[in-house]
């Protein structure tokens, strides 16, 4: 059985730390699998039964140790990959990616990148696409922008696998979901993403407040790590701070999503927005920006995105709203964070129309719940597997030529 090894810095609560740990646990009967990490701090998913190897390097601040970092990593990655005679080695982020590229001692390398973010470190991307046997992205956008922008043409794409079953399960009686009067007297809008800039929260807080004010019924939630401290002051100024919640970290936040009436990303940046198709495996309606990468491809059909690229190729988007095949999209919004209460901006007005357009039409929320639930479906996790297989055998096949 051919040596798999997927090497990524951390697990800690993340999407492509989700997909590794997916990734491990679907390959386990088509190859010896062996997940390297830089650091077991904060370990947040169920790895039992997989083999871990800790390099114990976790990061460090200051321009000096991290360059000493990737030494060490580099160092005991290569040892590593020698001591389990790997046959080929796959990294998510650009975090590990020039590890595993600078480590490569006889096997093959596939380097993953996982983000739009990922593309603005060029000196990194350059690197993998010299130095790897596959640059391996996450959607159709960032493949292309990879030979647009960079030249690259050893490419490729797989979209994250999504295990609807496992969703519904995690959860529980959907059935139940609003239920209670309290929960039939408000409508629950709902988004996840970590405390970080390219998750555009003030965006978020922004339009809710304007859908509060045309709808005091409205209620967000916002589900993620971090402290939001200038976000929760920004929702305090705005006057709905008792409307908004954080939740911060939630080890199963699918319950939380089934009683929810509304999915919103207003993200900046993205790669495959798990949580967005997670929303939709739980029937929610959902609303995203037009932002690198991954929305336009989910929530458009083929004919749609085919026509949005003649107007909006990929690397910019759209300037109008989309009533998608599988769900609404918006015009991307500024990445430049801006808590000033007194300063609403035209695409957060567009935000808060869609939202409103949401709430006030029953038919259209069942409409897209229903096809959002259907569209997931594509990207099961026996679907993924095959995917994956075929790319990591073909690697290994163009060795051998």
């Amino acid at each position: 059985m051919k040596k798999l090894m997927l090497m990524l810095p951390m697990l800690h609560q993340g999407g492509f730390e989700r997909v590794a740990v997916a990734t491990a646990r679907l390959l386990e009967k088509d190859f010896d699998v062996t997940l390297c990490i830089f650091s077991d701090r904060n370990i947040h998913y169920d790895v039992s039964g997989l083999k871990v190897v800790n390099l114990d390097v976790p990061s460090r601040k200051g321009k000096a140790a991290k360059i000493l970092n990737v030494v060490k990593r580099v160092s005991r990655a290569r040892r590593l990959k020698k001591k389990l005679g790997t046959d080929i080695t796959y990294s998510f982020g650009n975090t590990a990616n020039p590890v595993n590229v600078l480590s490569k001692a006889g096997d093959k390398v596939i380097t993953g990148l996982r983000c739009g973010t990922d593309l603005e470190t060029k000196a990194i991307v350059r690197l993998c696409g010299l130095g790897s046997d596959l640059v391996l992205s996450c959607s159709r956008e960032i493949q292309a922008l990879l030979e647009k922008d960079f030249g690259c043409r050893k490419t490729g794409y797989i979209y994250n696998p999504l295990d609807h079953a496992e969703i519904l399960a995690s959860a529980g009686n959907i059935a139940s979901a609003g239920s209670s009067k309290e929960l039939q007297d408000r409508f629950m809008i709902i988004t996840m993403g970590r405390d970080d800039r390219i998750k555009a929260h003030w965006h978020m807080i922004k339009a809710f407040a304007l859908v509060s004010t045309a709808h005091p019924e409205a209620r967000l939630k916002i589900m993620g790590a971090g402290k939001y401290t200038q976000y929760r002051e920004l929702a305090e100024k705005l006057g709905i701070a008792e409307k908004v919640e954080f939740t911060g970290a939630v080890k199963n936040p699918f319950p939380e999503v089934a009683q929810a009436d509304l999915y919103v990303l207003p993200s900046n940046r993205e790669g495959f927005p798990n949580a967005l198709v997670e929303a939709m495996a739980l029937g929610k309606p959902v609303i995203a920006t037009d932002c690198r990468t991954g929305p336009r491809e989910i929530l458009l059909s083929d004919k749609q995105l085919n026509e949005l690229l003649e107007q909006a190729p990929y690397g910019t988007s759209t300037d109008r709203v989309i009533e998608g095949e599988y769900g609404v999209l918006i015009p991307d919004m500024s990445d430049v964070i801006n808590t000033d209460p007194a300063m609403i901006e035209d695409g957060e007005r567009r935000l808060a129309d869609a939202i409103i357009s949401m709430m006030e039409d029953a038919d259209k929320r069942k409409k897209y719940g229903g096809r959002a639930a259907q569209r997931v479906l594509e990207w099961s996790p026996e679907n993924y597997r095959k995917d994956l297989v075929d790319i990591l055998n073909k690697v290994m096949e163009d060795q051998k030529q």
